[in-house]
């Protein structure tokens, strides 16, 4: 620093110069201490009072507290305004206050949707006093052989529709016995509409192989393919007689096909070197009309089963009554190419159904005495009521409804309503079990409107 420079700066700092403004004021810094010193009565140096002291002291009594000058990072005293800030030179001038926001209403919050209750499901079970003594679901699968997986049946198989004046149920379940043993089940379920329109004709064919032969799936699976293909062939000529009500042309028509049908079956059994009774089945069938006018409905086939209808909360037993086998034995009988005894019975009709495409002789014969049939041709053409429930039951459903009344009270309390059930509570139904009865069980049920 030059000589110059220091001294001035020994000049600013000299204690011994006085200070430049003007003593007379009473404003230099010694003068505010000793002011200061004075009107807190401090004896002692160095002993300066504390800011909060001094400031309650000098605050009249019922002043509020008032802020201290501090720095804006200090924190504030209690009761002490908003902390200050310091403004920039540069700042702007704040701008002025936003209007109070209007009220606004919240918007309302929309109820929560009610939770649906649960939808009950299907009921199954079992009726009468013991439960069966077997497990209610499937457990072993049938064998397989890579090479025949065509054969193979699924445990269950359900189906339905709406014609005409109807509504249609049907569903074939494997029974617990063989569910248990891992057999096939050997009941076989068809359901097929030929045709269009109010000419349609509606066909359910349900059919059951011999117990214990290792092919009864696959002979009654045949028997419903093949009926179904012949009556198919003429479902114009017997939806016509269907609605006109020719009785007579439909039993021996209907007969004619049926007998065609197991003259296969016994064809098939010989190409596979096995007795007739080997490769059979029972065929227990139902045509219905697409018209809505025609209510009349047409059961016929050959072997044990059921046939019920449900008419104001009861059951009736309507299978048709036929004679014991060697009761048609002996006699002879009127040929294929000739009109049967039962249509010569009814009033003379078109004979629409009476051929079925079979080509016959030229004549009416009489043939040989016939060796006695394993089961009798069984036919039933009637007209049902709004209301009326039609059941057709294989065999091991046909049992349990004769057997059990429980099970015949429950299924007539679950019908009672107009309306038909859904397929799968109708599933659920055919499935009520009873002890002591453990086959296939296939059914087919139509609701009149």
């Amino acid at each position: 620093m030059t000589q110059q420079g220091d001294n001035w700066w020994d000049q600013l700092y000299d204690a011994t110069t006085p200070d430049t403004a003007p003593t007379t004021s009473g404003d230099t810094l010694d003068d505010r201490f000793a002011s200061a010193t004075g009107a807190t009565g401090a004896t002692g140096e160095g002993q300066p009072p504390e800011p909060a002291a001094y400031a309650r002291e000098q605050a009249p009594a019922d002043a509020p507290a008032r802020e201290t000058a501090r720095a804006p990072w200090e924190a504030p005293l209690a009761g002490a305004r908003a902390p200050r800030t310091f403004p920039s030179r540069s700042a702007e001038p704040p701008a002025p206050p936003a209007p109070a926001a209007e009220a606004v209403e919240p918007e309302p919050v929309p109820a929560a949707e009610p939770v649906p209750a649960a939808v009950p499901r299907p009921r199954t079970g079992h009726v009468g006093d013991r439960p069966p003594t077997y497990e209610s679901e499937p457990t072993a699968l049938p064998a397989a052989r890579p090479g025949d997986l065509a054969e193979l049946v699924a445990d269950t198989v359900l189906d339905g529709a709406r014609y005409g004046a109807c509504t249609l149920r049907a569903a074939s379940v494997r029974g617990d016995s063989a569910r248990y043993r891992g057999e096939p089940r050997r009941d076989a379920l068809l359901t097929a509409r030929f045709g269009h329109d109010e000419a349609a004709l509606v066909l359910v064919a349900v059919a059951g192989g011999v117990r214990g032969a290792e092919s009864a799936h696959l002979a009654a699976a045949d028997a419903c393919r093949w009926i179904g293909e012949a009556v198919g062939r003429s479902h114009a000529r017997l939806s016509d007689d269907i609605r006109a009500g020719r009785r007579g042309d439909l039993k021996s028509g209907l007969h004619r096909l049926t007998d065609r049908t197991y003259g296969r079956l016994r064809s098939r059994a010989a190409e596979q070197g096995l007795d007739p009774e080997e490769y059979t089945a029972t065929l227990r069938c139902l045509l219905i009309s697409a018209d809505p006018d025609c209510r009349t409905r047409v059961f016929f086939g050959i072997g044990r089963g059921g046939l019920f209808r449900l008419r104001d909360g009861a059951w009736h037993d309507i299978e048709p009554l036929v004679p014991e086998p060697a009761a048609l034995t002996g006699a002879p009988v009127v040929g294929f190419g000739s009109p049967s005894a039962a249509a010569q019975e009814e009033p003379a009709t078109e004979g629409l159904t009476v051929d079925l495409g079979i080509v016959t002789p030229p004549g009416p014969f009489v043939e040989d005495p016939l060796p006695p049939p394993a089961e009798p041709f069984r036919f039933r053409a009637s007209v049902a009521r709004p209301g009326d429930i039609l059941l057709l039951a294989s065999y091991g459903f046909a049992e349990p409804l004769r057997g059990e009344p429980a099970l015949a009270a429950e299924l007539a309390s679950r019908w009672a309503d107009r309306e038909p059930p859904g397929l799968a509570a109708f599933l659920a139904d055919t499935q009520l079990r009873v002890k002591g009865y453990a086959d296939d069980r296939t059914g087919v049920a139509v609701w009149e409107a």
